[in-house]
C-alpha cells in the first residue's frame, strides 16, 4: 500500500505531525515508544489517499482525534468506508474526552486492540 501513497501526501503529513492539535500531542505522548499496551503506534500516516492520525498496523487500528468540525461529517463517513474495506478499524475519539479523560480514552484504545484495559 505504501507504493499508492502520493509525494504531497506524505508532505502534508509531515507538516500535521509538526502541527498537531494538544489533544493529539497528549495522545501521543501515550502512545509513543509502545508505551500503551506495548503497541507499536504512528502517528499522522498517509494509509491509501488518507492521513490517519494514529495506526497501529499489528491491530489495524486507526485511531482519530476529532473536534467538533468532525460532528456527523460525510467526508469522514466517506473515509471510514473506504478504510474499513480496506481492513482497517477506525476509532474516533473527541478532543475533550483526551484532554479531560485520558486514562478512558486509553482504555477504549486498549479494548480495540483487544487487551485488558
Amino acid at each position: 500500500m505504501r507504493d499508492e501513497i502520493p509525494a504531497k501526501s506524505t508532505a502534508h503529513a509531515r507538516t500535521m505531525r509538526r502541527q498537531s492539535t494538544d489533544a493529539e500531542r497528549t495522545l501521543w505522548a501515550c502512545l509513543r515508544y509502545r508505551r500503551l499496551g506495548g503497541l507499536k503506534f504512528r502517528r499522522q500516516v498517509p494509509v491509501g489517499p488518507f492521513i490517519a492520525d494514529f495506526l497501529c498496523v499489528e491491530d489495524m487500528l486507526i485511531v482519530e482525534v476529532d473536534g467538533s468540525q468532525h460532528f456527523e461529517n460525510r467526508r469522514d463517513l466517506r473515509r471510514d468506508e473506504w478504510l474499513r474495506r480496506h481492513g482497517y478499524a477506525v476509532l474516533r475519539i473527541w478532543n475533550v474526552d483526551v484532554l479531560k479523560n485520558l486514562d478512558s480514552t486509553k482504555a477504549t484504545i486498549l479494548a480495540a486492540c483487544g487487551l485488558p484495559c
